[in-house]
């Protein structure tokens, strides 16, 4: 009974590797992710809009995988039709006293070269587009209302950062299949508007990120007390909460290439750990899982940090990423604790929790060789 147990984890973390072969990094985290960066200026609204090349293949002439400014020229037309059943702008205007919301007149235009993009995405060039649309009013605006619905299709975790600046003022909104309308009035940026966009993206986050996962599930496979459980729980939010404010502040800066490797070598560790040292490992978990929460929360970093959030509203976007964070934390923590409190009395669950632990200590050991020595 034991070894079946041991050979059917190690199966399954094979299978896992197998599909983390595919997009073991973060780049693929962010497949899905598109921006807009939306600038309000009298009767006029420029959105520099970055997306996956996917959703716009029918003007890729070249099928090189990437849409060049001739390309976006020759299908002018056809992308603003395409966009305008996809995107719709509103604008609230007064004319003869009359308060008017209607939608403005679209034009599309080749994007900026990504380095000269203020406040840019950061989205990689080779997967994603950028063009610029332009949409124009009778009379300077006073509002914009956006509905967003050009996701990649059937993808959950498909998302959009828009950024509206007017007047020296900049608001920030998440896109979602879930969240996909909001409404901005200048002069105002209600608190909730700013941070609530950013819980739903903490928590896709953390939900997504199966190494982070791997890691809260490797902490709770030996068990322990309650006040075991509790201390280790709040010793990893508490050091991945410093490190990810450092590093969005850009207090505190590394290699991506390092956070990631050392992430995969925190899975390797604390599984290796469960084999090695079994329940005496409990003692001073809750400090190893400190220092490791430290690597993990400049990893949370690199998702807010490909998006060069603007700084006047960084600690709103901060705040509520982390909020999300814990929130999707809480939720997996919980259900693995129901989970191996359902087992504890089961004869083969040491022998389940080793194989599991072998398992997981060798997916880690395989992504901390992807990260760190390959290219």
């Amino acid at each position: 009974m034991r070894r079946r147990w041991i050979w059917s984890a190690l199966l399954a973390a094979t299978s896992l590797l197998g599909q983390s072969a595919a997009a073991p990094t973060a780049q693929a985290h962010w497949a899905d992710q598109a921006a807009a960066e939306i600038v309000a200026a009298g009767s006029t609204a420029r959105v520099t809009l970055t997306v996956p090349a996917g959703l716009l293949a029918s003007a890729e002439d070249n099928r090189n995988g990437r849409i060049a400014g001739e390309e976006i020229r020759a299908h002018r037309g056809a992308l603003r039709r395409f966009l305008d059943g996809r995107i719709r702008v509103l604008g609230r205007y007064r004319a003869g006293g009359t308060v008017v919301e209607e939608p403005g007149a679209l034009t599309v235009e080749p994007g900026p070269d990504a380095p000269a993009v203020a406040g840019g995405s950061g989205l990689a060039p080779a997967t994603h587009a950028t063009l610029t649309l332009v949409y124009t009013w009778p009379a300077a605006i006073e509002a914009l209302s956006v509905r967003y619905d050009l996701f990649v299709p059937n993808v959950s975790t498909a998302s959009c950062l828009a950024t509206i600046r007017h007047d020296g003022q900049v608001h920030n909104v998440v896109f979602t299949p879930e969240h996909r309308a909001a409404t901005i009035t200048f002069g105002r940026t209600p608190v909730w508007q700013a941070i609530g966009g950013f819980v739903t993206l903490g928590i896709g986050h953390i939900l997504t990120g199966y190494d982070h996962i791997l890691f809260l599930l490797s902490l709770l496979m030996l068990g322990g007390s309650m006040r075991s459980i509790v201390k280790i729980v709040t010793a990893f939010t508490v050091a991945h909460s410093v490190t990810l404010s450092l590093a969005v502040l850009d207090v505190v800066t590394l290699p991506s290439r390092w956070v990631e490797s050392a992430i995969a070598l925190s899975i390797f560790y604390v599984a290796a750990e469960n084999v090695w040292r079994g329940t005496a490992s409990l003692r001073n978990r809750w400090l190893v899982t400190f220092g490791f929460g430290l690597v993990h929360g400049m990893g949370f970093a690199s998702a807010l940090r490909e998006m060069r959030l603007p700084q006047a509203n960084v600690a709103a976007s901060l705040v509520g990423f982390n909020v999300g964070v814990e929130i999707g934390q809480l939720a997996v923590v919980i259900l693995a604790c129901l989970a191996l409190d359902v087992l504890r009395n089961r004869t083969w669950a040491p022998s389940f929790r080793q194989g599991v632990s072998l398992a997981t200590a060798l997916v880690g050991a395989v992504w901390f060789v992807e990260r760190a020595l390959t290219a």
